[in-house]
């Protein structure tokens, strides 16, 4: 990689950036405010054990969504965003994900975020990560209140690697590096300049030494200073 050349740095979120799933707490917290429509979650349970069949992540998706989800306006998530994504960012990131994005950052490299997780709250933490650009799911909305079916493909697997081989494309001069965390991130990572498997499994890290990636374990929660930019703020 020159030392001259443009450095695009793609982050996965979920289990890279952050501790866990993001998408499920935020749903359930949610719900946790509005009990009475916890009982929505047992709508889920039909895709949730279909999925153990057929694996589908996007169809268990769109369900959970639907169902726990559905109906509600976007003036009543926005002020649930503001709610929930600060509680990530004070709580839930990783201190070495943290570091890595600054230290891209302070070398002028453009940040990009994509989330297989969806745009109902990725875009704006990504904003308030400072990221340049973010690319995840799109959930389909009725007018103002949302639908829940997904509006775009799931961006898992392959359908990062095609997401991370037009970014190429669209900067064909640019050196990517690329961070992941699940065997289903190998795809892109494969494809990137500097692929990095962030605590992947056992099975990942045999697969992804094959495949050239590095491996790194990233461990400790990174807790905010008085002075970091990273205060969960709108």
């Amino acid at each position: 990689m020159s030392a001259t050349a443009r450095v695009i740095a793609v982050f996965d979120l979920d289990g890279t950036i952050t501790r866990r799933d993001t998408l499920f707490p935020y749903v359930l917290h949610f719900l946790a405010q509005r009990p009475w429509r916890l009982a929505r979650l047992l709508r889920v349970l039909p895709a949730a054990c279909a999925y153990l069949v057929d694996r589908d992540r996007a169809r268990l998706k769109a369900a959970l969504l639907r169902h726990a989800l559905g109906g509600e306006s976007r003036a009543a998530l926005d002020r649930w965003n503001s709610t929930y994504l600060p509680c990530v960012i004070a709580h839930d990131l990783l201190a070495p994900a943290v570091a890595a994005i600054e230290r891209h950052r302070s070398d002028g490299d453009t940040l990009v975020l994509m989330s297989a997780s969806v745009d109902l709250y990725v875009p704006e933490l990504g904003r308030r990560l400072g990221f340049a650009r973010t690319l995840c799911t799109g959930v389909r909305w009725q007018g103002d209140a949302l639908d829940g079916v997904l509006a775009t493909p799931n961006l898992r697997g392959e359908e990062k690697a095609r997401r991370l081989a037009d970014l190429r494309a669209q900067d064909d001069g640019a050196s990517f590096v690329a961070y992941g965390n699940s065997a289903s991130d190998l795809p892109h990572l494969r494809l990137a300049d500097r692929g990095i498997l962030v605590n992947g499994s056992r099975s990942a890290r045999e697969v992804a030494v094959a495949l050239g990636i590095e491996c790194v374990k990233w461990r400790g929660t990174w807790r905010p200073a008085a002075h970091s930019k990273l205060d969960g703020s709108g």
